[in-house]
């Protein structure tokens, strides 16, 4: 009998030869532009470098990309899909300030060693146009699920009261949680502090729904 893995692969279609170059080169792309993004932001990330960094033209670049603002869209989606698979991942059965602490502090372990990139999404929600921010939103949307599938859990176990607000609550918890990526940038808060500081954070924030 196949297992999940071998089964995902025999239902997965076949590639020829020109498909899977085209994946790869697209790999490639992303990767180099991962790595130029995280070093440097957006802005200073030029196609023509990310291009170099692939090893390959900025032509091929383009016929995966229409610009760099796609680009650093896919970017985006795929490192937050592997972010909320990281946080799925924190301890379900630790009371809920502790399981928000774990479930947050895997999303500062997973992105401090890449602030500009971190700094770049920031800033350019404030300025990208509606459609960017729709997709953003919907990029973040899984993230902010399980902040929320944590809080449903806490009121199913008698944590939280049956008539907390969840999605405020995971909305504040969210806005704390981004918001302290601040002190990472320009106070060189490491893992520790910041873990320690979102704690005290999600007191205030849980304090008016734990049941008594």
């Amino acid at each position: 009998m196949l297992n999940p893995a071998s089964e995902a692969a025999e239902a997965a279609p076949r590639l020829n030869r020109r498909q899977a170059a085209k994946v790869r080169t697209r790999a490639k792309v992303l990767e180099a532009a991962r790595t130029l993004f995280a070093a440097r932001g957006y802005e200073p990330a030029t196609i023509r470098d990310i291009a170099k960094g692939a090893g390959m033209s900025t032509g091929a670049v383009f016929a995966n990309f229409q610009d760099k603002a796609e680009l650093f869209e896919a970017v985006l989606a795929e490192d937050l899909a592997r972010l909320t698979e990281a946080l799925r991942a924190a301890d379900k059965d630790a009371p809920i300030r502790e399981r928000l602490i774990s479930i947050l502090s895997a999303g500062y372990h997973g992105s401090l060693d890449q602030l500009p990139l971190v700094q770049a999404v920031v800033a350019r929600s404030w300025f990208q146009p509606i459609s960017a921010d729709q997709r953003a939103r919907q990029a973040v949307k899984p993230l902010a699920a399980v902040v929320e599938e944590a809080l449903q859990a806490a009121v199913a176990k008698g944590e939280l009261r049956q008539d907390s607000d969840l999605k405020l609550i995971a909305e504040l918890a969210w806005t704390a949680y981004v918001s302290n990526y601040r002190r990472a940038a320009y106070d060189n808060w490491d893992e520790a502090r910041l873990a320690d500081h979102l704690g005290r954070q999600l007191d205030l924030i849980l304090a008016g729904a734990l049941a008594r």
